[in-house]
């Protein structure tokens, strides 16, 4: 039941922090955080709909409200006419370096403050055996 609670109250906790310190919902924040662990910060909106946990219907209108904040761009994808890739742009990643410190001191906040470093390690441990059965489609 607590993993319940967790899972249900952190994204809201977490998104609630981002939109009044950044201006942006947590699903923004996600995006162009995962395009800037990218190399040239960018990658096939499929791949990027898979890391951030969305669909791509779902994506492809956060997407867009992002290109037109100038914040991402889409471009074809040279290997694939169907395909699309995403890409950050300088002033994404600006408002991303602007929002990491309190994204970061908020997870910190709600969660390792709580936690030793034993159970962070049981943490993670745990949740790698989790997140591929997650990822199974």
């Amino acid at each position: 039941m607590n993993l319940v609670q967790v899972l249900m109250l952190l994204p809201t906790a977490l998104d609630r922090q981002l939109r009044e310190e950044a201006g942006i919902p947590h699903a923004y924040y996600q995006i162009l955080a995962t395009l800037s662990d990218e190399p040239d910060h960018a990658m096939r909106m499929t791949s990027l709909a898979r890391l951030v946990g969305t669909t791509t219907t779902r994506l492809s209108h956060a997407v867009t409200s992002l290109e037109e904040r100038g914040w991402v761009r889409r471009r074809a994808c040279a290997t694939d006419k169907r395909g699309q890739i995403a890409a950050l742009t300088d002033a994404g990643m600006d408002v991303l370096r602007a929002a990491a410190p309190g994204h970061v001191a908020e997870v910190r906040r709600r969660i390792f403050e709580h936690l030793t470093q034993d159970d962070v390690t049981r943490l993670r441990d745990i949740t790698a055996k989790i997140v591929p059965a997650l990822n199974d489609r």
